[in-house]
């Protein structure tokens, strides 16, 4: 962590599909000199997406949403008719939208709608546009989810953090996570980010749901989540089989800008693909697994999860520079393994960025 600059860590890992160490290293505020322990509120950033394709699965099992049926059908009005998503009055593409292209990142929408997909620039007016048909290639998508969350409100008449706390965190016994920030949380234990600026990086909190990634959480209560999957509870043997399916292979060369014309095969061999929520890999010598990145500004945070061995470890930090300790941190835990760092664009803190 030292010699990475990262100031704060919270670490779990799952043997047997359940949490055998989870500890908390370093800084909750470092200016303060306030540290972090395993039931700070962190953010969790993307880490929502997976959340909420759990979720999802659960509302598919009860056929309160299919995962292919065109999703505009759960409306009331033209998709273009939500402000939203208003300037896709020209673009019809959005009828062939569904929960499982939503999922698995096959909607061509952008990831955020203020950055340029193709360049990562940013855009000041941040159109909305649909870059690709619907369900024929793979591209990182916040928007996908943010149009899911809102067919999927509209159609229970209920927020997103009242279907999670209902079906997710209170069964889960998650007290000090949500979408929204609730004052039960208190003020008193509660990370910042630290940026590599030397600025604090203070999360707002948040009274609206973002399906995509508005997730506070702490170590403890996520790895209960892990761990419920990882023991497929709540789920029917198909509907867990069906949201770790592979859905798309990727051949992108990165994943991020999402919008790629480079393609590569050199990700063929540990069969990188996306399910529903979760990415996926397949290789020796640890077989079947799935994971999810949360990154944002400050924010960096890594779950992998190897299902043929029971084993899961759960990274989050308050750094900047904290996806920097992510490879040599999870070697040292279980060795080599087939985990895509090029992809993700994750590079040591030993290593030059090329």
């Amino acid at each position: 962590m030292d010699a990475a600059n990262v100031q704060g860590l919270n670490l779990a890992v799952l043997n047997n599909n359940k949490p055998v160490f989870v500890k908390a290293y370093g800084f909750r505020n470092k200016p303060q000199n306030s540290l972090l322990d395993t039931v700070t509120i962190v953010y969790g950033a993307s880490f929502s997406k997976a959340v909420f394709g759990y979720l999802m699965m659960k509302l598919v099992q009860e056929k309160t949403i299919d995962l292919d049926k065109p999703l505009y059908q759960y409306l009331k009005k033209p998709v273009p008719d939500y402000p939203y998503f208003s300037d896709l009055k020209n673009d019809d593409r959005w009828k062939l939208f569904t929960a499982r292209m939503c999922l698995s990142h096959t909607t061509g929408l952008p990831n955020v709608r203020q950055f340029n997909p193709i360049t990562s620039a940013m855009d000041s007016l941040g159109i909305i546009k649909i870059y690709f048909t619907p369900g024929t290639k793979y591209a990182y998508s916040g928007e996908g989810f943010k149009f899911l969350q809102m067919v999927v409100e509209e159609l229970t008449q209920k927020t997103t953090e009242e279907l999670a706390q209902e079906r997710i965190f209170k069964p889960l016994g998650m007290s000090r996570t949500g979408y929204i920030w609730h004052s039960s949380f208190g003020d008193d234990n509660v990370a910042v980010g630290h940026l590599n600026n030397g600025l604090i990086d203070q999360k707002r909190k948040r009274t609206e749901a973002v399906a995509g990634g508005s997730l506070v959480t702490t170590i403890a209560d996520y790895s209960k989540f892990i761990s419920a999957v990882m023991q497929q509870k709540g789920l029917s043997k198909k509907m867990y089989e069906e949201m770790l399916s592979p859905q798309i292979s990727i051949h992108s060369k990165t994943q991020f800008p999402p919008i790629s014309f480079e393609t590569t095969t050199e990700n063929d061999a540990i069969h990188l693909a996306y399910g529903l929520g979760w990415g996926l890999l397949d290789c020796k010598p640890y077989g079947k697994a799935f994971f999810k990145e949360g990154n944002g500004g400050s924010w960096r945070n890594y779950n992998i999860n190897f299902i043929d061995k029971g084993i899961a470890i759960i990274i989050m930090t308050n750094s900047e520079n904290g996806e920097k300790i992510f490879q040599e941190l999870i070697e040292t835990l279980v060795g080599q393994t087939c985990i895509p760092w090029k992809w993700q664009d994750y590079v040591p803190y030993y290593q030059s960025k090329k």
